[in-house]
């Protein structure tokens, strides 16, 4: 079954009438039905449409703007003022997928997120942290914002973490878990899971309602991301463990703007077939 197909309940989008967005509750009827989806990474309308057309059902505008897109060395620096302009462009590059922008405070969490769904058009917002958002992540759902909660590395907390390295051993687990309960009662629609122990996500994913989403957390979740620069082979250096890369496309983009500038100096281009006349 096609990744439009699960997620539409076995029916393209189209196939009963205009293409809509996928919701919330396309995402708990995949979790009933035991279908796993697709959330990937996007900063622009040009990759958004690309990765609509694909049948991707979720497009995160992440805080990894901060490195992929603004160049910062980590996640921290980027603001909301920031994420809003590329939020708007994914919302309208794409016409079904849902689109999440990362909250990167949860100092002014309604506030912020209220800017991302009135100034960008986005369908959702993404939360850090357990048990210390919860106010936050119920004062959002009771404002009607949907809420996709993150456990285990939260790159905003990274600090207080003791680095970017696996979260949830040992007791920390069963805590992790505990935060996990407590998102889905406060109202959050789904959980990502980062750098977990592939057993504790498995065991957060049977024992909630709503869907889990990995990125480093093993095969059992209900949903799996990644940052599409690491997945396509753009970014430099070696990609983290969990990273499987599907093309090299440093190596290719590097190649043709090679040819062409070598083209330009040259005199080849631009030749007869590529002038007016």
């Amino acid at each position: 079954m096609s990744v439009e197909r699960a997620l539409y309940g076995g029916q393209t989008a189209s196939s009963d009438g205009p293409v809509r967005r996928v919701t919330v509750n396309d995402l708990a009827a995949a979790k009933e039905r035991g279908e796993r989806w697709p959330m990937i990474t996007c900063y622009d309308a040009l990759t958004a449409g690309l990765f609509d057309e694909s049948g991707i059902p979720v497009l995160l505008v992440g805080d990894s703007a901060a490195n992929v897109v603004y160049g910062y060395d980590s996640t921290l620096p980027v603001t909301v003022d920031e994420l809003i302009p590329l939020a708007r462009a994914v919302v309208r590059g794409s016409s079904r997928a849902m689109v999440v922008a990362d909250q990167a405070s949860t100092a002014q969490a309604l506030e912020t997120s209220a800017r991302f769904m009135k100034e960008a058009g986005a369908h959702a917002v993404k939360l850090e942290g357990g048990a210390r958002v919860l106010p936050q992540v119920e004062a959002l759902t009771a404002a009607g914002i949907p809420v996709m909660a993150h456990l285990g590395l939260t790159p905003q907390s990274v600090h207080t973490m003791g680095g970017y390295r696996v979260q949830g051993r040992g007791e920390a687990g069963q805590v992790l878990l505990q935060d996990a309960k407590a998102l889905q009662a406060a109202g959050a629609f789904a959980v990502v899971l980062e750098l977990v122990p592939a057993d504790l996500a498995d065991m957060v994913t049977r024992s909630l309602a709503i869907p889990t989403v990995g990125i480093g957390a093993g095969a059992t979740t209900d949903g799996q991301v990644l940052v599409w620069q690491d997945m396509a082979g753009l970014t430099p250096g070696k990609p983290p463990k969990f990273v499987k890369q599907y093309a090299n496309l440093r190596s290719v983009l590097g190649d043709a703007v090679s040819t062409w500038a070598s083209e330009v100096v040259a005199g080849t281009y631009p030749d007869a077939e590529h002038e007016y006349h």
